[in-house]
Protein backbone atom coordinates (compact mmCIF):
# COMPACT_ATOMS: atom_id res chain seq x y z
CA UNK A 1 0.00 0.00 0.00
CA UNK A 2 1.10 3.30 -0.91
CA UNK A 3 0.85 6.15 1.73
CA UNK A 4 -0.39 9.27 1.14
CA UNK A 5 1.10 12.84 2.61
CA UNK A 6 -1.64 14.90 4.24
CA UNK A 7 -3.12 17.18 1.22
CA UNK A 8 -4.55 20.68 1.96
CA UNK A 9 -8.28 19.70 2.21
CA UNK A 10 -11.17 20.24 4.72
CA UNK A 11 -12.02 18.42 7.25
CA UNK A 12 -15.35 16.94 5.23
CA UNK A 13 -13.22 15.24 2.54
CA UNK A 14 -9.76 13.44 3.52
CA UNK A 15 -7.89 11.23 1.39
CA UNK A 16 -7.69 8.02 2.07
CA UNK A 17 -5.26 4.67 1.92
CA UNK A 18 -5.69 2.79 -0.85
CA UNK A 19 -5.82 -1.08 -0.55
CA UNK A 20 -5.07 -3.78 -3.54
CA UNK A 21 -8.57 -3.72 -4.86
CA UNK A 22 -10.63 -3.15 -1.66
CA UNK A 23 -14.13 -5.39 -2.33
CA UNK A 24 -15.55 -4.39 1.12
CA UNK A 25 -19.17 -3.55 0.71
CA UNK A 26 -20.67 -1.01 2.94
CA UNK A 27 -22.90 -4.17 4.18
CA UNK A 28 -20.25 -6.51 4.72
CA UNK A 29 -18.35 -3.54 6.82
CA UNK A 30 -21.66 -3.55 9.12
CA UNK A 31 -21.17 -7.16 9.26
CA UNK A 32 -17.86 -7.17 10.39
CA UNK A 33 -18.00 -4.37 12.49
CA UNK A 34 -20.75 -5.64 14.53
CA UNK A 35 -19.58 -8.99 14.40
CA UNK A 36 -15.96 -8.17 16.05
CA UNK A 37 -18.52 -6.07 18.65
CA UNK A 38 -20.80 -8.83 19.60
CA UNK A 39 -18.45 -11.12 21.51
CA UNK A 40 -18.05 -13.06 24.78
CA UNK A 41 -19.16 -9.96 26.16
CA UNK A 42 -22.96 -10.69 25.63
CA UNK A 43 -22.91 -13.16 28.05
CA UNK A 44 -21.78 -10.80 30.71
CA UNK A 45 -24.37 -7.47 30.44
CA UNK A 46 -27.14 -8.76 32.78
CA UNK A 47 -24.66 -9.21 35.29
CA UNK A 48 -23.17 -6.24 34.50
CA UNK A 49 -26.78 -4.36 34.69
CA UNK A 50 -27.11 -6.37 38.53
CA UNK A 51 -23.50 -4.80 39.00
CA UNK A 52 -24.61 -1.26 38.07
CA UNK A 53 -27.31 -1.39 40.33
CA UNK A 54 -30.59 -1.65 38.08
CA UNK A 55 -31.10 -1.13 34.12
CA UNK A 56 -31.74 2.68 34.45
CA UNK A 57 -28.06 3.36 35.81
CA UNK A 58 -26.82 0.64 33.06
CA UNK A 59 -28.30 2.36 30.25
CA UNK A 60 -27.04 5.77 31.32
CA UNK A 61 -23.27 4.08 31.39
CA UNK A 62 -23.72 2.78 28.19
CA UNK A 63 -25.73 5.65 26.40
CA UNK A 64 -22.44 7.79 27.87
CA UNK A 65 -20.10 5.51 26.64
CA UNK A 66 -21.94 4.66 23.30
CA UNK A 67 -21.00 8.40 22.39
CA UNK A 68 -17.16 7.40 22.46
CA UNK A 69 -17.44 4.69 21.29
CA UNK A 70 -19.01 6.09 17.59
CA UNK A 71 -16.68 8.93 17.82
CA UNK A 72 -13.90 6.72 18.52
CA UNK A 73 -15.06 5.04 14.85
CA UNK A 74 -15.21 8.16 13.00
CA UNK A 75 -11.65 9.23 14.41
CA UNK A 76 -9.92 6.26 13.34
CA UNK A 77 -11.32 6.85 9.69
CA UNK A 78 -10.34 10.32 9.73
CA UNK A 79 -6.94 9.38 11.24
CA UNK A 80 -6.49 6.62 8.74
CA UNK A 81 -7.76 9.31 6.01
CA UNK A 82 -4.95 11.66 7.35
CA UNK A 83 -2.13 8.95 7.60
CA UNK A 84 -2.08 6.89 4.50
CA UNK A 85 -2.19 3.88 6.77
CA UNK A 86 -4.16 0.64 6.69
CA UNK A 87 -3.18 -0.89 9.92
CA UNK A 88 -4.68 0.67 13.48
CA UNK A 89 -0.84 0.54 14.76
CA UNK A 90 0.23 2.25 11.02
CA UNK A 91 -2.13 4.72 11.93
CA UNK A 92 -0.94 5.48 15.55
CA UNK A 93 2.53 5.35 14.40
CA UNK A 94 2.04 7.82 11.73
CA UNK A 95 0.37 10.48 13.47
CA UNK A 96 2.09 10.03 16.95
CA UNK A 97 5.74 9.01 16.40
CA UNK A 98 7.34 5.92 17.05
CA UNK A 99 7.07 5.55 20.70
CA UNK A 100 3.45 6.14 20.89
CA UNK A 101 3.40 2.91 18.53
CA UNK A 102 5.29 1.11 19.98
CA UNK A 103 3.20 1.08 23.08
CA UNK A 104 0.15 0.59 20.66
CA UNK A 105 1.39 -2.49 19.62
CA UNK A 106 2.34 -3.61 22.78
CA UNK A 107 -1.27 -2.93 24.41
CA UNK A 108 -2.31 -4.84 20.97
CA UNK A 109 -0.77 -7.82 21.27
CA UNK A 110 -1.66 -7.77 24.95
CA UNK A 111 -5.24 -7.28 24.32
CA UNK A 112 -6.03 -9.56 21.51
CA UNK A 113 -3.95 -12.50 22.83
CA UNK A 114 -6.07 -12.61 25.97
CA UNK A 115 -9.37 -11.94 24.15
CA UNK A 116 -8.24 -15.02 21.83
CA UNK A 117 -7.36 -17.20 24.99
CA UNK A 118 -11.24 -15.96 26.75
CA UNK A 119 -12.73 -16.54 23.46
CA UNK A 120 -11.25 -20.03 23.44
CA UNK A 121 -12.46 -20.86 27.28
CA UNK A 122 -15.57 -19.76 26.17
CA UNK A 123 -16.33 -22.41 23.22
CA UNK A 124 -14.69 -24.90 25.64
CA UNK A 125 -17.42 -24.23 28.24
CA UNK A 126 -20.26 -24.21 25.83
CA UNK A 127 -18.36 -27.80 24.51
CA UNK A 128 -18.57 -29.22 27.77
CA UNK A 129 -21.77 -28.38 28.60
CA UNK A 130 -23.02 -29.59 25.43
CA UNK A 131 -21.02 -32.89 25.75
CA UNK A 132 -22.63 -33.31 29.20
CA UNK A 133 -26.27 -33.41 27.77
CA UNK A 134 -25.78 -35.14 24.95
CA UNK A 135 -23.56 -38.40 27.46
CA UNK A 136 -25.66 -37.91 30.32
CA UNK A 137 -23.93 -40.27 33.34
CA UNK A 138 -24.31 -40.30 36.31
CA UNK A 139 -21.98 -37.88 38.73
CA UNK A 140 -18.86 -40.45 39.88
CA UNK A 141 -18.81 -41.98 36.42
CA UNK A 142 -15.75 -39.97 34.55
CA UNK A 143 -17.10 -38.73 31.05
CA UNK A 144 -15.02 -40.46 27.78
CA UNK A 145 -11.83 -39.66 26.68
CA UNK A 146 -13.44 -37.91 23.57
CA UNK A 147 -16.19 -35.25 25.50
CA UNK A 148 -12.94 -33.95 27.52
CA UNK A 149 -12.32 -30.25 26.61
CA UNK A 150 -8.34 -30.93 26.18
CA UNK A 151 -9.72 -33.03 22.75
CA UNK A 152 -13.13 -30.90 21.54
CA UNK A 153 -11.56 -27.86 21.69
CA UNK A 154 -8.34 -29.26 20.16
CA UNK A 155 -10.29 -30.77 17.31
CA UNK A 156 -12.32 -27.69 16.83
CA UNK A 157 -9.37 -25.61 16.64
CA UNK A 158 -6.91 -27.68 14.14
CA UNK A 159 -10.33 -28.40 11.90
CA UNK A 160 -12.81 -24.99 11.84
CA UNK A 161 -10.98 -22.11 13.45
CA UNK A 162 -7.22 -22.96 11.63
CA UNK A 163 -8.83 -22.69 8.18
CA UNK A 164 -11.05 -19.76 9.01
CA UNK A 165 -8.01 -18.15 10.12
CA UNK A 166 -5.56 -18.77 7.67
CA UNK A 167 -6.76 -15.96 4.65
CA UNK A 168 -4.54 -13.00 3.91
CA UNK A 169 -7.48 -10.38 4.07
CA UNK A 170 -10.24 -9.53 6.50
CA UNK A 171 -12.79 -9.15 3.59
CA UNK A 172 -13.45 -12.75 3.54
CA UNK A 173 -14.97 -13.01 6.87
CA UNK A 174 -18.07 -11.10 6.12
CA UNK A 175 -19.27 -14.27 5.09
CA UNK A 176 -18.76 -15.96 8.43
CA UNK A 177 -19.72 -13.09 9.95
CA UNK A 178 -23.19 -13.08 9.11
CA UNK A 179 -23.76 -16.25 10.78
CA UNK A 180 -22.04 -15.30 13.90
CA UNK A 181 -24.37 -11.67 13.99
CA UNK A 182 -27.65 -14.24 13.43
CA UNK A 183 -26.13 -16.61 16.30
CA UNK A 184 -25.65 -13.66 18.74
CA UNK A 185 -29.17 -12.27 17.86
CA UNK A 186 -30.81 -15.45 18.50
CA UNK A 187 -29.13 -15.61 22.05
CA UNK A 188 -30.58 -12.44 22.94
CA UNK A 189 -34.29 -13.27 21.41
CA UNK A 190 -34.06 -16.51 23.67
CA UNK A 191 -33.18 -14.36 26.48
CA UNK A 192 -35.95 -11.84 26.07
CA UNK A 193 -38.77 -15.05 25.44
CA UNK A 194 -37.74 -17.02 28.68
CA UNK A 195 -38.42 -13.88 30.44
CA UNK A 196 -41.94 -13.81 28.74
CA UNK A 197 -42.51 -17.52 28.02
CA UNK A 198 -40.26 -18.74 30.31
CA UNK A 199 -40.92 -21.81 32.86
CA UNK A 200 -42.16 -20.57 36.49
CA UNK A 201 -39.33 -21.82 38.71
CA UNK A 202 -36.75 -19.78 36.94
CA UNK A 203 -35.39 -16.88 39.99
CA UNK A 204 -37.89 -14.09 38.52
CA UNK A 205 -37.72 -11.09 41.28
CA UNK A 206 -40.60 -8.58 40.26
CA UNK A 207 -39.13 -6.28 42.28
CA UNK A 208 -35.52 -5.35 41.68
CA UNK A 209 -33.15 -2.31 43.07
CA UNK A 210 -33.36 0.59 41.14
CA UNK A 211 -29.94 2.18 42.56
CA UNK A 212 -26.54 0.97 43.04
CA UNK A 213 -24.56 0.33 46.21
CA UNK A 214 -22.24 2.79 45.42
CA UNK A 215 -20.61 4.81 42.99
CA UNK A 216 -17.83 2.55 42.19
CA UNK A 217 -20.31 0.02 41.72
CA UNK A 218 -21.56 2.16 38.36
CA UNK A 219 -18.19 2.88 36.87
CA UNK A 220 -17.25 -1.05 37.24
CA UNK A 221 -19.88 -1.62 34.33
CA UNK A 222 -16.84 0.79 32.29
CA UNK A 223 -14.59 -2.68 31.95
CA UNK A 224 -17.20 -5.20 30.78
CA UNK A 225 -18.68 -2.37 28.18
CA UNK A 226 -14.80 -1.84 26.68
CA UNK A 227 -14.78 -5.78 26.56
CA UNK A 228 -18.39 -5.82 24.90
CA UNK A 229 -17.71 -3.40 22.40
CA UNK A 230 -15.00 -3.52 21.35
CA UNK A 231 -14.63 -3.38 17.85
CA UNK A 232 -11.74 -0.84 17.24
CA UNK A 233 -8.75 -2.69 16.85
CA UNK A 234 -10.12 -3.40 13.52
CA UNK A 235 -11.74 -0.40 12.38
CA UNK A 236 -9.19 0.87 10.18
CA UNK A 237 -8.49 -2.80 8.51
CA UNK A 238 -12.01 -2.90 7.61
CA UNK A 239 -12.12 0.71 6.43
CA UNK A 240 -8.91 0.60 4.00
CA UNK A 241 -11.18 -2.81 2.74
CA UNK A 242 -14.30 -0.91 1.87
CA UNK A 243 -15.15 -0.53 -1.88
CA UNK A 244 -16.71 3.16 -1.01
CA UNK A 245 -14.53 5.52 1.18
CA UNK A 246 -15.33 8.85 2.64
CA UNK A 247 -15.41 9.51 6.71
CA UNK A 248 -19.18 10.39 6.10
CA UNK A 249 -19.79 7.10 4.46
CA UNK A 250 -17.96 5.43 7.38
CA UNK A 251 -19.90 7.73 10.17
CA UNK A 252 -22.76 6.12 8.88
CA UNK A 253 -21.50 2.62 9.15
CA UNK A 254 -20.37 3.10 12.33
CA UNK A 255 -23.36 4.34 13.71
CA UNK A 256 -25.26 1.56 12.48
CA UNK A 257 -23.35 -1.16 13.34
CA UNK A 258 -23.02 0.08 17.18
CA UNK A 259 -26.81 1.15 17.01
CA UNK A 260 -27.50 -2.46 15.91
CA UNK A 261 -24.98 -3.99 18.69
CA UNK A 262 -26.20 -1.83 21.48
CA UNK A 263 -29.64 -3.01 20.56
CA UNK A 264 -28.77 -6.85 21.05
CA UNK A 265 -26.76 -6.28 24.16
CA UNK A 266 -29.39 -4.00 25.75
CA UNK A 267 -31.93 -6.93 25.30
CA UNK A 268 -30.01 -9.18 26.56
CA UNK A 269 -28.63 -6.56 29.32
CA UNK A 270 -32.05 -6.11 30.67
CA UNK A 271 -34.21 -9.23 30.10
CA UNK A 272 -31.37 -11.35 31.51
CA UNK A 273 -31.16 -9.17 34.66
CA UNK A 274 -35.15 -8.86 34.90
CA UNK A 275 -35.54 -12.49 34.62
CA UNK A 276 -32.79 -13.23 37.43
CA UNK A 277 -32.29 -10.31 39.37
CA UNK A 278 -29.60 -10.28 42.04
CA UNK A 279 -29.11 -13.83 41.07
CA UNK A 280 -28.02 -13.74 37.54
CA UNK A 281 -24.36 -15.26 36.91
CA UNK A 282 -21.94 -13.85 35.13
CA UNK A 283 -22.53 -15.82 32.21
CA UNK A 284 -26.34 -15.94 31.47
CA UNK A 285 -26.42 -19.60 29.92
CA UNK A 286 -25.45 -20.44 33.23
CA UNK A 287 -28.39 -19.45 34.85
CA UNK A 288 -30.98 -20.95 32.90
CA UNK A 289 -31.82 -24.87 32.89
CA UNK A 290 -28.83 -27.25 31.43
CA UNK A 291 -31.50 -29.73 30.03
CA UNK A 292 -33.68 -27.24 28.21
CA UNK A 293 -33.48 -27.64 24.68
CA UNK A 294 -33.69 -23.94 23.26
CA UNK A 295 -30.85 -22.98 25.89
CA UNK A 296 -28.80 -26.06 23.79
CA UNK A 297 -29.43 -24.43 20.76
CA UNK A 298 -28.29 -21.33 22.33
CA UNK A 299 -24.99 -22.88 23.37
CA UNK A 300 -24.23 -24.07 20.36
CA UNK A 301 -25.14 -21.06 18.18
CA UNK A 302 -23.33 -18.81 20.52
CA UNK A 303 -19.95 -20.59 20.20
CA UNK A 304 -20.65 -20.71 16.12
CA UNK A 305 -20.76 -16.84 17.15
CA UNK A 306 -17.26 -17.12 19.17
CA UNK A 307 -16.30 -19.10 16.45
CA UNK A 308 -16.63 -16.67 13.99
CA UNK A 309 -15.04 -13.56 15.92
CA UNK A 310 -11.62 -15.11 16.74
CA UNK A 311 -10.22 -15.42 13.02
CA UNK A 312 -10.95 -11.34 12.93
CA UNK A 313 -9.13 -11.12 16.26
CA UNK A 314 -6.10 -13.63 14.62
CA UNK A 315 -6.00 -11.17 11.87
CA UNK A 316 -5.57 -8.19 13.90
CA UNK A 317 -2.75 -9.69 15.94
CA UNK A 318 -0.79 -11.46 13.19
CA UNK A 319 -0.99 -7.73 11.53
CA UNK A 320 1.04 -6.40 14.31
CA UNK A 321 3.57 -9.61 13.74
CA UNK A 322 4.01 -9.52 10.55
CA UNK A 323 4.99 -5.66 11.12
CA UNK A 324 7.60 -6.51 13.81
CA UNK A 325 8.92 -9.25 10.88
CA UNK A 326 9.30 -6.81 7.99
CA UNK A 327 10.77 -4.25 10.56
CA UNK A 328 13.15 -7.23 11.86
CA UNK A 329 14.20 -8.55 8.20
CA UNK A 330 15.06 -4.89 7.40
CA UNK A 331 17.03 -4.10 10.13
CA UNK A 332 18.52 -7.38 10.26
CA UNK A 333 19.07 -8.60 7.36
CA UNK A 334 18.00 -6.12 4.71
CA UNK A 335 14.84 -5.67 2.69
CA UNK A 336 15.25 -8.41 0.76
CA UNK A 337 17.12 -11.21 2.83
CA UNK A 338 13.79 -13.25 4.19
CA UNK A 339 10.36 -14.37 3.01
CA UNK A 340 7.57 -11.07 2.81
CA UNK A 341 5.58 -10.95 5.57
CA UNK A 342 2.16 -11.22 3.56
CA UNK A 343 3.59 -14.72 1.67
CA UNK A 344 1.57 -17.60 2.46
CA UNK A 345 4.64 -19.16 4.57
CA UNK A 346 4.91 -16.37 6.69
CA UNK A 347 1.21 -16.03 7.36
CA UNK A 348 0.54 -19.39 7.86
CA UNK A 349 3.14 -19.83 10.45
CA UNK A 350 2.40 -16.94 12.27
CA UNK A 351 -1.25 -18.14 12.01
CA UNK A 352 -0.57 -21.74 13.27
CA UNK A 353 1.99 -20.01 16.21
CA UNK A 354 -1.13 -17.51 17.25
CA UNK A 355 -3.75 -20.81 17.35
CA UNK A 356 -1.55 -22.83 19.34
CA UNK A 357 -0.36 -20.43 21.95
CA UNK A 358 -3.82 -19.70 22.95
CA UNK A 359 -5.02 -22.85 22.67
CA UNK A 360 -2.36 -23.98 25.84
CA UNK A 361 -3.21 -21.15 27.44
CA UNK A 362 -7.09 -21.49 27.50
CA UNK A 363 -6.66 -25.53 28.16
CA UNK A 364 -3.98 -25.28 30.98
CA UNK A 365 -4.38 -21.49 32.69
CA UNK A 366 -7.06 -21.32 35.67
CA UNK A 367 -10.15 -19.47 34.97
CA UNK A 368 -9.74 -15.92 33.58
CA UNK A 369 -13.11 -14.49 34.65
CA UNK A 370 -11.03 -12.20 36.94
CA UNK A 371 -8.98 -10.89 34.36
CA UNK A 372 -11.89 -9.80 32.39
CA UNK A 373 -11.38 -6.08 33.90
CA UNK A 374 -7.91 -6.22 32.77
CA UNK A 375 -8.96 -6.80 29.67
CA UNK A 376 -11.37 -4.47 29.43
CA UNK A 377 -9.15 -1.80 31.07
CA UNK A 378 -6.37 -2.06 28.15
CA UNK A 379 -9.52 -1.81 25.52
CA UNK A 380 -9.77 1.36 27.02
CA UNK A 381 -6.60 2.14 24.74
CA UNK A 382 -8.21 1.29 21.71
CA UNK A 383 -11.38 2.84 22.23
CA UNK A 384 -10.75 6.27 24.12
CA UNK A 385 -6.63 6.80 24.59
CA UNK A 386 -5.47 5.94 21.20
CA UNK A 387 -8.30 7.28 18.91
CA UNK A 388 -7.84 11.05 21.27
CA UNK A 389 -3.85 10.91 20.47
CA UNK A 390 -4.70 10.59 17.10
CA UNK A 391 -7.37 13.37 16.98
CA UNK A 392 -4.95 15.95 18.61
CA UNK A 393 -2.21 14.97 16.04
CA UNK A 394 -4.08 14.81 13.28
CA UNK A 395 -5.82 18.27 13.32
CA UNK A 396 -2.32 19.59 14.17
CA UNK A 397 -0.69 18.83 10.91
CA UNK A 398 -4.46 19.76 8.79
CA UNK A 399 -5.78 22.95 8.26
CA UNK A 400 -9.14 23.44 10.03
CA UNK A 401 -10.71 26.65 11.18
CA UNK A 402 -9.88 27.83 15.07
CA UNK A 403 -13.47 26.84 16.67
CA UNK A 404 -13.44 23.21 14.86
CA UNK A 405 -9.79 22.60 15.81
CA UNK A 406 -10.75 24.17 19.29
CA UNK A 407 -13.47 21.91 19.86
CA UNK A 408 -11.74 18.48 18.44
CA UNK A 409 -8.72 18.99 20.72
CA UNK A 410 -11.15 19.59 23.89
CA UNK A 411 -12.69 16.39 22.69
CA UNK A 412 -9.00 14.49 22.22
CA UNK A 413 -8.08 15.70 25.99
CA UNK A 414 -11.70 14.16 26.87
CA UNK A 415 -11.32 11.09 25.26
CA UNK A 416 -7.44 10.78 26.80
CA UNK A 417 -8.93 11.24 30.16
CA UNK A 418 -11.65 9.57 30.46
CA UNK A 419 -9.76 5.99 28.75
CA UNK A 420 -7.26 6.87 31.40
CA UNK A 421 -9.27 7.10 34.44
CA UNK A 422 -11.27 3.48 32.89
CA UNK A 423 -8.05 2.00 32.53
CA UNK A 424 -6.97 2.62 36.05
CA UNK A 425 -9.78 1.91 37.51
CA UNK A 426 -11.19 -1.28 36.13
CA UNK A 427 -7.37 -2.45 36.05
CA UNK A 428 -6.86 -1.49 40.16
CA UNK A 429 -10.19 -3.52 40.42
CA UNK A 430 -9.07 -6.63 38.55
CA UNK A 431 -6.00 -6.77 40.53
CA UNK A 432 -7.61 -6.28 43.86
CA UNK A 433 -9.79 -9.54 42.98
CA UNK A 434 -6.63 -11.19 41.90
CA UNK A 435 -5.24 -10.22 45.23
CA UNK A 436 -8.09 -11.60 47.22
CA UNK A 437 -8.76 -14.94 45.47
CA UNK A 438 -4.91 -15.40 45.94
CA UNK A 439 -5.32 -15.09 49.63
CA UNK A 440 -8.72 -17.74 49.39
CA UNK A 441 -6.42 -20.21 48.12
CA UNK A 442 -3.81 -19.97 50.26
CA UNK A 443 -5.40 -19.71 53.60
CA UNK A 444 -8.50 -17.79 55.32
CA UNK A 445 -7.96 -15.59 57.97
CA UNK A 446 -10.04 -16.80 60.43
CA UNK A 447 -10.96 -19.41 63.56
CA UNK A 448 -8.14 -22.11 64.24
CA UNK A 449 -9.30 -24.86 61.41
CA UNK A 450 -7.73 -23.13 58.78
CA UNK A 451 -7.40 -25.74 55.42
CA UNK A 452 -5.58 -25.13 52.52
CA UNK A 453 -7.29 -26.97 48.95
Amino acid sequence: MEGQTPGDRGLSEKPVPTAARPSLSSLGAIFILLKSALGAGLLNFPWAFHKAGGVAPAFLVELVSLVFLISGLVILGYAASVSGQATYQGVVGGLCGPTIRKLCEACFIINLLMISVAFLRVIGDQLEKLCDFLLPGAPPAPQPWYADQHFTLTLLSVLVILPLSAPREIGFQKYTSVLGTLAACYLALVVVAQYYLGPQDLAREPRLASSPSSWTSVFSVFPTICFGFQCHEAAVSIYCSMRHQSLGHWALVSVLSLLACCLVYSLTGVYGFLTFGTDVSADILMSYPGNDGVIIVARVLFAVSIVTVYPIVLFLGRSVMQDFWRRGCCWACGPRALAEPSGPWVRMSLTVLWVTVTLAMALFLPDLSEIIGIIGGVSSFFIFIFPGLCLICAISVEPVGPRVKCFLEAWGVVSVLVGTFIFGQSTVAAVMELLRAGRGLHGCPGPPACTQP
